[in-house]
């Protein structure tokens, strides 16, 4: 059990050496080591596949090694069930977070504990909530409503309630307490201001000594969170950094063996004369926008500050927002589409939710992909033919490279690099291909699916596809596009060519400064 003290910063509250662990013969992980420490955000990163699920099951005790020696605060220990780690102050905040959403948030907090009651029968409800108050009001966290029941409130919220009920397991009478929190892809299902909330609290947790392991494929996020960041590839840990001298060009290399150059594939073809989609004086609810154009080939950004109308930009577009006016010409003819009309004309819509938007989550990979096609694929208009459609499938599964057991496999079963494959496979079942708005195409995918996604990116604009990329990524931005859209405030307010843009001077203009003030400035 670990002790009540609490630890320096900088102590080694965790210690875990020559980790290692295979199935049927097959190493998963080989040799892994790594330290936490005290008041530190450890980062660990790597593909799919690197090992990082692995090593976090060891640490959970829901896997048994091969060998492993653990050390919590420099004393022997052994994470032989999840009873054991919880008990050595181990504590798990999983991306599928484990909540009761009949429950109210009081009793998700103190889930697994004994309840205040009387007589032993009785739930004393206002001692309860006031301690669940009172462990979020430690956090930091004072706009969560105790008696709330857990399905009303938001993913950013629910996460936060978990990490309460982990915190709320501290007992020091007995000597029980957190010192370290893993979590795993904390982020995925979040907006802007619930991950600020979020990072909030794990700057709380580090202000009281304890160590946060953040497992994560988001790059900004872990330069801005972490103190020091462990890369794992093919099972191993290939490097450990401090996040302060290190930047995203050495832990892509370290994560895939490739350069930041070799990830963002060179333009092959020039940009065509033809103008794909012209833009004027559009308007929605979200969104205004007086005028912008893409050539064939062309590859342009949309950036903006969390909240800007980048989003309500391409759904104004692509008819999935309403417009108030405006005028839209792809090819040089006027349109007026809705979802289903854009797909007709050529327009595929890769939306930023993946898995509430652009997925059927319960339904198999063939579907998925097809399902757009479903006139083609049916027989006089009536039966489906399954045949086609798993060809199908299969064929624009190997385009984008979707690592799939079959087209039948439920599509709620691949990484989520994969499944963000699937839905750029269904846009590529329109073999006319006028335009593609992406909306976030990369987020919450690791790097190597992010490369293929960049090649694919490349290759239809290659062949002739227009695209606009909406992405948070400012480097993804810079190195895949041709010229960049400012949104601020659902106001389309200017545009830069990306040639010679870096990072800090695209965020600047996204804050407010012009490209004109930006040029006669030296370019800061």
């Amino acid at each position: 059990m670990t002790t009540a003290v609490d630890p320096s910063p900088g102590t080694v509250l965790l210690a875990v050496r020559h980790a290692s662990k295979s199935y049927n013969g097959v190493p998963a992980l080989t040799d892994a080591s790594l330290e936490l420490r005290a008041g530190e955000v450890h980062a660990l990163m790597g593909e799919n596949g690197a090992g990082k699920s692995t090593l976090i099951k060891l640490l959970a005790g829901v896997l048994a090694p091969d060998r492993i020696e653990v050390e919590i605060q420099g004393r022997p220990a052994t994470l032989h069930s999840p009873q054991a780690a919880y008990g050595h102050g181990l504590r798990f905040i999983h991306q599928e977070l484990n909540i009761v959403p009949q429950l109210s948030v009081a009793e998700n907090v103190f889930l697994g504990q004994r309840y205040p009651a009387w007589f032993g029968t009785l739930v004393r409800w206002r001692t309860l909530n006031r301690r669940a108050r009172d462990v979020l009001a430690m956090l930091g966290v004072h706009h969560i409503d105790p008696s709330e029941r857990m399905a009303r409130l938001s993913p950013g919220d629910q996460m936060l309630v978990s990490i309460a009920r982990a915190f709320a397991g501290d007992d020091s009478d007995n000597g029980s307490r957190a010192l370290v929190y893993v979590m795993d892809e904390p982020t995925a299902a979040l907006t802007g201001h619930e991950v600020d909330l979020l990072f909030e609290v794990i700057n709380g947790l580090k202000a009281r000594g304890s160590a946060v392991l953040y497992v994560s494929h988001r790059m900004e996020e872990i330069f801005r969170i972490s103190d020091r960041i462990t890369v794992m590839r093919d099972g191993r840990v290939v490097g450990t950094r401090h996040a302060a001298d290190t930047h995203p060009g050495e832990l892509i290399r370290l994560m895939t063996g490739r350069t930041l150059q070799q990830v963002y594939p060179p333009r092959q073809t020039p940009v065509g004369e033809r103008m794909r989609l012209t833009v004027r004086n559009l308007r929605s609810h979200a969104v205004r926008a007086d005028a912008f154009d893409l050539r064939e080939g062309e590859i342009v950004g949309v950036a903006g500050l969390n909240g800007s109308g980048r989003t309500e930009l391409l759904r104004a577009l692509v008819g999935a927002d309403r417009r108030l006016s405006g005028e839209i010409l792809l090819d040089g003819r006027r349109v007026s589409l809705t979802p289903a009309m854009a797909w007709r004309n050529g327009v595929a819509f890769v939306p930023e939710e993946r898995r509430s938007q652009g997925l059927v989550l319960s339904r198999s990979v063939a579907d998925n992909i097809t399902l757009p096609g479903l006139a083609w694929l049916s027989r006089g208009g009536m039966l489906i033919d399954r045949g086609l459609e798993r060809r199908t499938s299969r064929s624009l599964g190997d385009t984008v490279q979707l690592k799939m057991i079959g087209p039948d496999q439920t599509v709620r079963e691949l990484s989520g690099g994969n499944q963000q494959k699937a839905v750029f496979a269904r846009a590529l079942t329109r073999t006319t291909r006028v335009l593609l708005l992406l909306d976030e195409p990369t987020r919450g995918v690791d790097v190597g699916a992010k490369v293929d996604l960049y090649r694919l990116i490349r290759e239809l604009s290659g062949q002739g596809a227009a695209i606009l990329m909406v992405s948070s990524d400012l480097p993804e931005l810079i190195g895949m596009t041709d010229r960049i859209l400012i949104m601020r405030q659902g106001v389309l307010v200017d545009e830069v060519p990306t040639a010679g843009l870096t990072e800090e001077s695209l965020l600047s203009l996204c804050y407010g400064e012009t490209a004109h003030e930006r040029s006669t400035d030296g370019g800061r």
